[in-house]
């Protein structure tokens, strides 16, 4: 049965106020990841035109931490709606594998063509009685208010897995009857509480923030801050008494992620002598990928990752330990 790859007229799609590149951008050929090529900024869309919204926020974002600023709107059309509110909205965003099948008179399939799309949802919908936002505005009137809001108690955080995205956004949005809502909305960046690492909150666990794991015999230990920056070094140690001999050794830096279309592998290698593991000499510097996601688990998605200490041994499997580190 032939099989074929990703023709015209695929398209992915998110629902307002992130459907500023619905479209083909987000589909691809079998295999393809047309994430990667895309960042969470460029996923909002900051107004429907009604209404032209300005935020400015006291402090950036993280989980669990108040979100406090100003918003300021100025309508360019008229305005009539049911009620408005401000809200906090959470974006996942997810790559799917898809398929079709082209049959003939028969019923017999005679070709499938396969491909890939991305499908988001709103996780979170969160609205807030104040600021009290005006059901009506005519063009040209202006309207401002300060605002503070919770950010999520336990996250997620912001993250592009690659393969999925979270994104968060501050919107006001107008229910019109009968008709589309209008909305104004900001890119909301929302980092990752450390402290929330540190608790073992989710399925991160408190081992990833600890400086020595042991494991075994052995102990692995990070000797750089904890929890490591995306684009920074995570210095290592390793003692490991009962490390067998082999032809070869390594130390790598592990991601690994439940997304949809994921992809789990090595993202940072460095080789070092195997007679120097059981000797306590071992050490590496292994740099965290710029953009790199931070550890987390929310909105069904996690991303955590482990530094992982092998042996090459001829003939034979790989002897390996390994330990949980966190980033943000």
């Amino acid at each position: 049965m032939p099989s074929f790859g990703f023709s015209a007229g695929h398209s992915g799609s998110a629902p307002s106020p992130f459907d500023a590149i619905n479209g083909p951008r987000l589909a691809g050929g079998e295999g393809s990841h047309p994430l990667h090529s895309v960042s969470p900024e460029e996923l909002l869309n900051p107004s429907d035109g009604a209404v032209v919204g300005e935020f400015v926020f006291d402090h950036p974002a993280r989980v669990g931490d108040g979100i406090t600023g100003r918003v300021r709107l100025t309508a360019m059309k008229p305005v009539n709606s049911r009620k408005a509110y401000l809200r906090l909205v959470g974006l996942r965003l997810d790559e799917t594998r898809r398929s079709r099948d082209e049959t003939n008179s028969k019923g017999e399939t005679i070709y499938t063509e396969r491909w890939v799309e991305t499908s988001g949802k709103l996780f979170v919908t969160d609205s807030f009685p104040e600021p009290p936002i005006p059901t009506n505005l005519q063009p040209g009137a202006t309207w401002e208010a300060t605002f503070m809001v919770p950010a999520p108690q336990l996250g997620p955080p912001t993250a592009h897995l690659g393969e999925s995205i979270i994104a968060w956004a501050l919107e006001v949005r107008w229910d019109v009857a009968m008709g589309s809502d209008h909305w104004a909305a900001v890119y909301l960046p929302l980092a990752q509480h450390p402290d929330l690492l540190r608790a073992g909150i989710g399925k991160q666990g408190g081992m990833s923030l600890m400086s020595s794991v042991p494991v075994g015999n052995a102990s692995i230990n990070v000797v750089s801050p904890l929890p490591a920056p995306s684009g920074q070094e995570v210095v290592v140690t390793v003692v490991w008494p009962s490390a067998p001999s082999g032809q070869g050794a390594r130390v790598e830096l592990h991601r690994r992620t439940n997304a949809p279309n994921g992809t789990e592998g090595i993202i940072a290698s460095v080789a070092v002598d195997p007679a120097s593991l059981a000797s306590g000499a071992a050490g590496a510097r292994l740099l965290v990928p710029a953009g790199s996601a931070p550890s987390f688990d929310g909105a069904g998605l996690e991303i955590n990752y482990v530094i992982r200490v092998l042996v090459d041994r001829r003939l034979r499997s790989d002897a390996a330990i390994e330990r949980p580190v966190a980033i943000v």
